[in-house]
């Protein structure tokens, strides 16, 4: 998968999930211009032996030690109505900090990860930004988009909002226009060549790209 964001001068918000342990994740954390980190991940950056460059979030579960270490870059923000990958996005939308990979979001509680992963589509107004698993990656996308790819790479396809209206090239399952009204209907697909496009009319899609 060749994501443009990769080519460019990326920051990473790293979660208080799963750390990475595929290389795809790991060599995108280690090449990162900054990493913004999620309250108690920056206790795990500072295992892996990295510094985090800010730490975002309710501070509800960083060590005493590190509140300490680290006063000169905490942003604690204590609104319950979004969790810390929001905070930490929309703290760097507020710095011009952009494009944006984030890590670390998945691989513990399923709420979370679910979560996690659905607020990609809201992120796409502020910036462009990416999710990267130990198995894949996440976009999310408004407007007709063209990929690139390799052949045969699995995807799938998730309908954010119900009965957006799609039409896939290059993709082996699918290729008149249909209409998703079940996040499951898009999952499970292949691609035929080196790129593919999902034209939609309004709405919004995730894609998932195995890696």
């Amino acid at each position: 998968m060749n994501f443009e964001i990769l080519d460019n001068d990326y920051s990473v918000i790293l979660c208080d999930g799963k750390f990475p342990e595929h290389d795809i994740p790991l060599n995108i954390l280690n090449n990162a211009g900054k990493i913004i980190c999620c309250d108690g991940a920056a206790a795990k950056l500072l295992n892996y032996g990295k510094e985090p460059y800010s730490i975002v979030g309710d501070m509800d579960s960083i060590p005493d030690s590190l509140r300490i270490k680290y006063i000169d870059r905490i942003f604690g923000d204590s609104d319950q109505d979004t969790n810390d990958q929001t905070k930490a996005v929309h703290w760097c939308h507020k710095r011009g900090i952009s494009p944006i990979v984030i890590l670390g979001a998945t691989g513990l509680r399923e709420d979370h990860t679910i979560g996690n992963i659905a607020l990609l589509s809201d992120y796409i107004k502020l910036m462009d930004i990416i999710m990267v698993t130990d198995t894949g990656t996440f976009v999310a996308i408004n407007r007709t988009t063209t990929f690139k790819c390799r052949a045969g790479q699995q995807i799938s396809i998730f309908a954010i909002t119900p009965q957006t209206k799609i039409t896939p090239k290059g993709l082996k399952y699918g290729t008149a226009s249909m209409r998703f009204a079940n996040w499951n209907q898009g999952t499970l697909n292949e691609t035929l060549s080196d790129s593919f496009q999902i034209s939609m009319d309004t709405g919004k899609l995730l894609i998932y790209f195995q890696h």
